[in-house]
């Protein structure tokens, strides 16, 4: 393997593995940045992938005597997801900035209703199933298997 490859590929893992540790902080800055930086990652693979420079897609146009053509689809991919992480990050910052004129705090807290439901006991859970609940999954015919039209419809 070439070390022109290796390079980048590095460069996207250590891209990828910052932005998903920012990105399990419960600060919301930071999981801001997780997201930019997950992004850039994804970007940078997508260029190492779509493989090695050529001439423009232009019918015509070449580059410096090179023999191939570049890839215009890796091209507009990164240029598509670029806008969409831009707008990713529009919302989340403004989430961000309406969660702070709120109440103050930048941390995402627990929400009180699922602390309380995690809280509850397994029994009380398992107290209200029945004690035998018939399996859907049969191969006899039953109403979920007619179709319109088919011999077997009742």
């Amino acid at each position: 393997m070439n070390v022109t490859y290796l390079v980048p590929l590095i460069l996207v893992g250590g891209l990828i593995s910052a932005g998903v540790y920012l990105l399990l902080e419960r600060n919301l800055t930071r999981m801001l940045l997780g997201l930019l930086l997950v992004g850039n990652g994804v970007n940078l693979l997508i260029l190492t992938v779509a493989g090695s420079s050529g001439n423009p897609p232009i019918r015509g146009r070449t580059s410096s005597g090179e023999t191939t053509t570049a890839d215009p689809l890796a091209q507009g991919m990164i240029l598509t997801a670029i806008v969409i992480s831009m707008g990713v990050a529009a919302f989340v910052l403004a989430l961000t900035y309406r969660s702070y004129r709120l109440s103050r705090a930048e941390e995402v807290a627990n929400d009180p209703e699922d602390t309380r439901v995690s809280e509850q006991s397994g029994t009380a859970i398992d107290e209200d199933l029945p004690e035998h609940v018939p399996s859907r999954d049969t191969d006899a015919p039953d109403e979920l298997d007619a179709l319109p039209g088919h011999e077997g419809s009742r």
